[in-house]
């Protein structure tokens, strides 16, 4: 029942956030603030009442259109909304899932582990989700990632792992009444373990894109890859760890490449082919696509391909 109710609140809390991130993603571009005016018609200024602005909800009610001058709103309001409030569902339920599976498992004196590594995955799964939505529908509308949000959201995650580490190191070394020290030595191990491979994958995958993008103007000579997805995958890199950040991109290059193909095999795409060549794709969108799915199935995906390809 805790688990229900859990998902179906942050899933709620998770619609009021995306429509909040869709007066953001309105906003930014522009250079408007996100704060005044209030949330009004983008055609002809109209000032929105309460029920307006219900997530969903409104959306469906007045059709898609402004009450005033019935100009069309767009797919994306209730789609970002949608979202946030879905993938934040995910999250409680996995999040809430794995702790109530997990806490019988540990010994009783390291219940503060348990529910600091809890508050850590669920709290960082909605941030992730919200940053990687809001960087995905920026690069699709304008093919721009800004670095204050790609690098703060790097930051950020930084942050919150390295307060993590250092509360798990103290919580491993204090080594509670009634748990073996053999347990607590195995745990310090595996937290040093996971520190000096997530700090090399902070380094390797930025490094690999950045790679990446020289060779492909070494050919080329000109720009293949942004250095705004340089930095998108520095954020993933920090978030998800180098087994995450792989799969992430992996993903989405195969997604880009289908979306490309598919317009590929569109006749109005192909009537200018020097210019279809040269038209740029939001790969911003597609690794953050795939950061998505790394963030909440990753773990399941990595191993199960470990398993195929016989490790």
């Amino acid at each position: 029942m805790i688990r229900i109710l859990g998902t179906v609140f942050t899933g709620l809390l998770g619609l009021a956030f995306g429509s909040f991130l869709n007066v953001c993603l309105s906003r930014w571009p522009a250079g408007e603030s996100v704060v005044r005016p209030r949330s009004h018609c983008r055609h002809c200024s109209h000032t929105l009442a309460w029920w307006e602005n219900i997530p969903l909800v409104s959306w469906l009610a007045l059709r898609g259109r402004c009450r005033n001058c019935r100009a069309w709103v767009g797919w994306r309001y209730p789609l970002v909304e949608l979202a946030v409030g879905v993938l934040w569902a995910i999250s409680a339920w996995q999040t809430l899932h794995g702790w109530q599976t997990l806490r019988g498992l540990y010994e009783p004196g390291l219940a503060a582990v348990n529910i600091s590594n809890f508050l850590f995955f669920i709290g960082g799964k909605m941030v992730l989700c919200w940053l990687l939505v809001a960087l995905a529908v920026l690069d699709a509308e304008n093919l721009w990632l800004p670095d204050w949000l790609t690098l703060s959201g790097a930051a950020l995650g930084f942050l919150l792992h390295v307060l993590n580490i250092g509360q798990q190191w103290f919580l491993a070394s204090s080594t509670p009444l009634g748990v073996p020290i053999s347990l607590m030595l195995d745990l310090r191990y595996r937290i040093y373990l996971f520190t000096v491979w997530w700090l090399l994958g902070i380094l390797a995958a930025p490094a690999l894109i950045l790679l990446i993008r020289w060779l492909y103007w070494l050919i080329r000579r000109r720009e293949g890859i942004g250095l705004g997805d340089a930095k998108l995958i520095l954020l993933l890199a920090v978030w998800l760890g180098l087994p995450g950040v792989l799969l992430a991109f992996g993903l989405g290059v195969v997604l880009g490449a289908a979306v490309a193909l598919v317009l590929l095999v569109i006749p109005a795409t192909r009537t200018n082919t020097g210019a279809w060549a040269l038209k740029k794709m939001p790969l911003g969108t597609f690794l953050c696509i795939g950061g998505i799915v790394s963030a909440l199935w990753g773990q399941p995906i990595i191993h199960a391909y470990l398993r195929w390809v016989g490790f």
